[in-house]
């Protein structure tokens, strides 16, 4: 019995790290142009981030650290939420009156901003 028990931490645990990683994805994704200035390559994983959290709203695509994060907790033997992860902990936290095609909304005008202005960057520099 002890044995399940810890098992059953360890999921719990890495259910509650792969949370963490997946607010931290988030937080990039709104917030990443700020760090990527002279870093290319930090500026090209952001673009990516952006439009990869796009269609990940916009699309029937599963995120995959709500897929991982889904599973660990069954593995816990905890009942995972559904919803994904925005719509259940974003949602009930921040924005509990807010529906879901409105936080969707909002999701992606902040890709689509931050794309706008990683494209008014690359204009600005072109007419230097």
């Amino acid at each position: 019995m002890h044995a399940a028990v810890l098992v059953s931490n360890i999921y719990s645990a890495l259910a509650i790290f792969v949370l963490f990683l997946h607010t931290l994805f988030i937080v990039w994704v709104i917030f990443g142009a700020l760090l990527t200035r002279s870093r290319p390559v930090l500026r090209w994983l952001h673009i990516s981030s952006l439009v990869w959290g796009v269609l990940t709203e916009l699309l029937p695509w599963p995120c995959p650290l709500t897929v991982l994060e889904s599973w660990l907790e069954r593995s816990a033997g905890v009942e995972p939420e559904q919803g994904g992860f925005l719509l259940y902990y974003l949602d009930k936290l921040v924005y509990p009156d807010i529906s879901p095609a409105t936080l969707t909304t909002a999701a992606v005008l902040i890709c689509a901003l931050n794309l706008a202005f990683y494209g008014w960057q690359a204009r600005t520099a072109r007419l230097r």
